[in-house]
């Protein structure tokens, strides 16, 4: 039970959250950006609405889910999955939106998708107590198991600086695309987390990464198989006590979503949308300059076609 002090900090923060929603997606980048919808567009930021319609104004305005995923192509969808927690408790990636995602697959003539995760957590608990599972199997796709080395190969990462190779979810590997989808929320040590560091999910030995800069080795792990799309769950946001949560004291609704076929420039503006919750300047999440550096994307949201929903 919340104490007084406890509760109206949340009653704050969850007023803070829906002035950034009542202001609009633009507000969100705190610069001007050049208008688009279609086949151009780089990222788009819906607001306001439930994951499932929000992933589906937002593909609408990506130019459509045929874009990224072909007839006859093998899926492989990689949210976040790595907790024993329920929906409320935003650790995960949401299941209506995992769901909203798989059936536009279908729908795009995908001819398989699977969905899989490394979990930290014992992966049955992860993958039930998440309600991904469930979401995954009503939805038609394959739940596949991320916890045994002989589901990964070892591949080489070219222009990586410390990771310079790495043992990546078989899954991820043969499948003709993958698709990103993470949830926003804070992390005790990479400080946020999103669509670059949800690629530690992919990866089999994750103590190199603590070992070896951990921001340097996140942003050489998007080097070694970008994925077609990223989508940025943060209908709820875990804005403190991550990347596992403590109560739902530590969740924020703030019912938004962020899709970009660039990972650098969907965090910069995702880690931006966090920023007007708690503070957290984009200088001290090390890697999304590093994976700049890298040619992992770009941080300049200027220079992108930007799309805008609001529900």
């Amino acid at each position: 039970m919340l104490n007084r002090h406890d509760f109206l900090k949340s009653v704050a923060v969850a007023g803070t959250a829906a002035l950034v929603s009542s202001e609009g997606p633009s507000s969100v980048l705190a610069q001007s950006v050049k208008a688009a919808s279609g086949a151009d567009t780089d990222l788009v930021i819906a607001m306001g609405g439930e994951p499932e319609e929000m992933f589906t104004a937002a593909i609408k305005k990506m130019g459509g889910m045929s874009r990224f995923v072909k007839k006859g192509q093998k899926v492989c969808i990689k949210p976040n999955v790595g907790w024993d927690r329920t929906p409320e408790m935003a650790a995960n990636t949401n299941p209506d939106l995992v769901s909203a995602l798989i059936k536009a697959c279908f729908e795009a003539g995908a001819s398989e998708v699977n969905v899989v995760e490394h979990t930290c957590d014992e992966w049955r608990r992860c993958y039930q107590t998440s309600g991904v599972e469930a979401a995954v199997i009503k939805a038609g796709a394959n739940m596949l198991p991320g916890n045994d080395e002989s589901y990964y190969r070892e591949v080489e990462i070219p222009g990586a600086k410390n990771l310079k190779k790495a043992k990546i979810l078989k899954a991820i590997l043969d499948a003709d695309v993958w698709i990103n989808v993470p949830v926003l929320k804070c992390h005790v040590g990479a400080r946020m987390t999103i669509a670059m560091k949800n690629l530690m999910g992919i990866v089999w030995d994750r103590r190199f990464f603590h070992t070896n800069d951990l921001h340097q080795c996140i942003a050489d792990s998007c080097l070694a198989k970008k994925p077609v799309l990223n989508i940025v769950d943060a209908y709820r946001t875990m804005k403190s006590n991550g990347p596992k949560g403590r109560s739902e004291a530590d969740v924020v609704l703030t019912k938004a979503l962020f899709m970009s076929t660039d990972m650098v420039a969907v965090d910069t503006a995702a880690t931006r949308f966090f920023n007007q919750i708690v503070d957290m300047p984009l200088e001290q999440v090390s890697y999304l300059a590093m994976g700049e550096e890298l040619g992992v994307g770009t941080m300049n949201i200027r220079s992108l076609k930007v799309g805008q929903v609001k529900f």
